[in-house]
């Protein structure tokens, strides 16, 4: 049923019937369209008799039944009423034709001004229904628990549990880390061999992982230190800086992870959390110039960390299974 307020909207001094069609247009846009549709058309009658009425003026000149500005006024008042009169029944057609033009451009309406039968322009339009409960649900809820309390806390088949503390060659090194880089790739979009490359220059190809002194592991692939930020775990070990270009051996904490996958994804939040790498980030599209610019940010105090990097990167190993992986034929 249509909103007794739209009625409103006949009556030329009243705006309540004007904001009624704003609130139509949220549920009928048929309905609201129409209406304004009509108060165009209506507006379109009004200039029309008011060119009318200027036209007569010549003839009212020295006619004193013409009355004076008090009749001008009441007779503008009505031309306003008529004109809305006029487009309440057939009207002149310019309303039915606005419609059938403007209907084509609004959201939700064919273009005869219907509204399309899979459009939901109100929530009550959305199904609100549930699915049936299964019978099986009470049994597969309680294999849940049972799967549950039968895992061990530390043996959940992690990425950190399930593949091993040192790599056995670097094709290993490559196999077991790119998938993992390739995940974190996806969402970071820094490119993968790049950052298994530079995994493999911090580790030695994973034969020299950084490790406590209980030789447990830390899974830290990009020798990220364990400064004031870091609230993780760490591992202090000797490690080789240059110093003016002269390397030297000191005392370093360094971040530790539970797995690897835990590393990649510290190292891109290292990056972005860091000022100086935002040049960096920049060109993670581009692995060579990432590298470079990795340097010249002062990542690592090797002056060859850059070049070490995309030398790494373009080897048979890393480029044969990323050509592999993306599905290209050697």
């Amino acid at each position: 049923m249509q909103d007794y307020r739209l009625q409103q909207a006949q009556v030329y001094t009243d705006l309540n019937g004007l904001n009624a069609i704003k609130t139509e247009a949220r549920t009928d846009k048929r309905a609201a369209l129409e209406q304004v549709a009509k108060q165009f058309e209506s507006l379109f009658l009004q200039e029309m008799l008011k060119s009318m009425r200027k036209a007569g003026e010549v003839f009212e000149e020295g006619n004193y039944l013409s009355g004076g500005n008090e009749s001008k006024t009441y007779r503008d008042m009505f031309d306003s009423q008529i004109s809305l009169s006029m487009t309440s029944g057939t009207g002149t057609g310019l309303a039915e034709a606005l419609v059938r033009q403007l209907s084509r451009q609004i959201s939700g309406m064919d273009s005869s001004g219907e509204k399309l039968a899979g459009h939901k322009s109100d929530i009550a339009d959305y199904d609100r229904s549930l699915p049936a409960l299964s019978r099986d649900l009470p049994q597969q809820l309680a294999e849940v628990k049972d799967l549950a309390s039968a895992v061990v806390p530390g043996d959940s088949g992690g990425a950190g549990e399930s593949m091993p503390a040192r790599f056995e060659s670097p094709e290993h090194f490559v196999s077991e880390l790119m998938p993992v880089a390739q995940q974190v790739a996806r969402e970071s979009g820094v490119d993968p061999r790049l950052m298994v490359a530079q995994a493999a220059l911090e580790t030695g190809w994973g034969q020299h992982m950084i490790e406590g002194d209980a030789n447990e592991p830390s899974f830290n692939l990009f020798g990220i230190k364990a400064d004031s930020r870091w609230s993780g775990e760490a591992v202090r070990i000797t490690t080789t800086e240059f110093r003016d270009g002269v390397p030297m051996k000191e005392q370093a904490d360094f971040r530790a992870y539970p797995d690897y996958e835990s590393s990649f994804r510290d190292y891109v939040n290292f990056l972005n959390d860091n000022p100086r790498y935002r040049d960096v980030l920049s060109s993670a599209d581009k692995p060579e110039e990432f590298a470079e610019k990795l340097q010249e940010a002062g990542y690592a105090t090797d002056p060859e960390y850059g070049s070490k990097i995309r030398s790494i990167m373009n080897r048979d190993t890393l480029m044969n299974l990323s050509m592999r992986d993306a599905g290209v034929e050697e």
